[in-house]
């Protein structure tokens, strides 16, 4: 087998992204047949003993792709120095250890992506694959022609100009709108800060789609398997992009 790169082993094997990987070993807690790691280097992961704090690393990983249905009050990370609560918490039972394929901040919920492996990770969150996520938002008080128009354009947010979004109306109330916004980027807070750019409040707001991928009924808090015929086919979009 090639050597790789140790965060890319760390990353397929379940033990963290590829970013904290390379933490972990600027940390100095990452060694290589009982030395110490540097950025840069690589190992034969059949032949070379890696250990991370002190506990060997297993390659020998069985690869993991799950949907969770994350509630609202959870950050999308594996733990915090806050002491908020983690999705972690709610993938305890999944046998390998998994970790969230991008984000949904603490105060969103919906359809997110977790697995071991880093590739697959690495290829659905890359902007450049532009794979349609697709949100369900619950705006206040009204939206009029002119507010739609705008977040549907692109506008300069923090700096850059955003892709075009399909926004379609889902339900008028009194005092509420139900939009469904479509978008193929996924950039920090992205829905929050194009609403708030046009005066709109976010009550709430729920991603029910990755893709091909749909969050379907699955309860909030939990989380299911993905099958092989799906995660094939998150695979064969990331590649036609």
């Amino acid at each position: 087998m090639e050597k790789i790169r140790i965060q890319k082993m760390l990353s397929d094997c379940g033990v963290a992204s590829r970013r904290k990987a390379e933490d972990m070993i600027k940390k100095g807690i990452v060694f290589v047949n009982g030395k110490k790691a540097c950025i840069g280097d690589k190992v034969d992961p059949k032949i070379d003993k890696v250990a991370v704090g002190g506990r060997p690393v297993d390659y020998k990983t069985k690869k993991y792709y799950i949907m969770l249905n994350k509630p609202r009050g959870y950050v999308s990370t594996m733990n915090d120095e806050l002491d908020r609560k983690c999705v972690a918490n709610l993938t305890l039972d999944v046998p390998e250890k998994v970790y969230p394929v991008g984000r949904l901040d603490k105060d969103s919920e919906g359809l997110l992506l977790m697995t071991n492996d880093g590739d697959f990770a690495n290829a659905v969150i890359h902007p450049s694959k532009h794979i349609e996520k697709v949100y369900r938002v619950t705006v206040k008080p009204k939206v009029t022609e002119d507010q739609l128009v705008k977040m549907s354009s692109g506008m300069e947010i923090d700096g850059y100009k955003t892709e075009p979004a399909k926004i379609t109306v889902i339900k008028t109330e009194a005092q509420r709108v139900v939009l469904e916004i479509a978008l193929k980027e996924g950039r920090n807070r992205q829905i929050r800060k194009m609403c708030e750019q046009v005066n709109l409040e976010v009550a709430r707001l729920k991603r029910i789609s990755i893709g091909t991928l749909k969050l379907g009924m699955l309860k909030p808090g939990k989380w299911r398997d993905l099958t092989a015929e799906e995660v094939k086919r998150l695979a064969r979009m990331e590649k036609r992009k």
